[in-house]
C-alpha cells in the first residue's frame, strides 16, 4: 500500500483541479471541490495539515487511487 504524505488543504486542492475539479463554492473553511465528467464531489477543509482518514476519504470520493493522487502532488 502506497503512503499518503501530509499535506494541507490548499495543496490538496491544487491536485484535485489537476484531475479536472474545480471549486465550486466555500463555505467558512470548506471547499467544496465538483467535477462533473465523470461526476464526482468532494469536500476538502481548508486547513494547515489533513488527517490521513480524511485524506484518504477524499481521494476516494474523487474517484482517484492514492498513486495517482501522489503523482498530481508532484506534477
Amino acid at each position: 500500500m502506497t503512503r499518503l504524505p501530509i499535506v494541507s488543504g490548499r495543496e490538496c486542492v491544487r491536485a484535485l483541479e489537476k484531475a479536472g475539479f474545480y471549486t465550486k463554492h466555500q463555505k467558512g473553511s470548506h471547499i467544496i471541490m465538483r467535477r462533473d465528467d465523470p461526476f464526482a464531489q468532494t469536500v476538502v477543509p481548508n486547513h494547515r495539515s489533513l488527517r490521513l482518514g480524511m485524506l484518504r476519504k477524499i481521494i476516494s470520493q474523487a474517484g482517484l487511487s492514492v498513486e495517482r493522487f501522489n503523482a498530481l502532488l508532484k506534477d
